[in-house]
């Protein structure tokens, strides 16, 4: 039988994801690759894959997008490595720079300084190094793991999840399991259990991570910051996120979330 193409996003969040699906049965029916969350974007819509953790703003642009698995990336306020970081306060913010790792952040980032902060400043795609260098009036969308370094480096820094939460009362969901055709049962199932055995081992997981700076409580990290079950109120989030952005819901999503 030919083994399932699955992209997972690389960052310090899906740790606890890799570590469950590597030791678990399920591992024999996926072939794994590893990218920053716009690639795995672009592979499943490509068909390049037939499942992703992948950002969900990108859910609207699948044809067929089944959300399968009860796990995602979430965050219930905030979430510490999705934020927008600057010398200056947000209101004072003349040009913002948007992350090109994930489409995600940047479509939340828009709503947030429109309808939350309500400020209009100039909105321009980041280059390569972006991160340290924004001038007086400057900020930036930074997401993932070179976030943690900036917290020092910038005055200024306010969390895109709790910034949602102010704004909506919601959770948040940053990514998800989606495929771009049903998935047996079966296979759902053990996807789900190996998910869940990773969630299960993170307080053993942060014994064999790295810590990626100095003081940087991973423990923490894993069980304040980041939300991994997909409950009620996170599909509640998620439609809000898809509807702010004026997106219709496609049926099979629907049914999946079971809207």
């Amino acid at each position: 039988m030919d083994k399932l193409k699955v992209t997972a996003v690389s960052y310090l969040n899906t740790k606890p994801f890799l570590y469950g699906l590597l030791n678990h049965p399920v591992q024999e029916q996926i072939e794994l690759t590893l990218d920053i969350p716009s690639d795995c974007a672009k592979k499943l819509q490509a068909g390049e894959v037939d499942l992703g953790l992948v950002p969900v703003a990108i859910i609207p642009h699948l044809e067929t997008p089944y959300i399968i698995s009860d796990y995602c990336i979430g965050a219930v306020g905030a979430v510490k490595t999705v934020c927008i970081f600057s010398n200056s306060p947000i209101h004072e913010v003349k040009e913002l720079f948007l992350d090109h790792h994930s489409r995600t952040s940047v479509e939340l980032a828009k709503i947030l300084i429109a309808k939350y902060w309500k400020i209009q400043p100039k909105v321009s795609p980041a280059s390569p190094g972006f991160e340290k260098t924004l001038k007086e009036g400057q900020a930036a969308v930074v997401i993932g793991d070179r976030t943690i370094e900036l917290f020092d480096f910038y005055k200024y820094h306010y969390d895109l999840g709790e910034a949602w939460t102010a704004y909506t009362g919601l959770p948040f969901v940053f990514a998800a399991w989606v495929s771009n055709k049903p998935m047996s049962p079966e296979f759902i199932k053990q996807f789900n259990e190996a998910l869940k055995n990773g969630l299960d081992h993170i307080n053993q997981l942060v014994y064999l991570l790295p810590t990626p700076e100095k003081g940087f409580d991973l423990k923490t990290y894993f069980n304040k910051y980041i939300s991994y079950t997909l409950d009620t109120q996170k599909k509640k989030a998620l439609t809000r996120f898809l509807k702010e952005m004026n997106q219709t819901l496609q049926p099979s999503l629907t049914e999946s979330l079971a809207l």
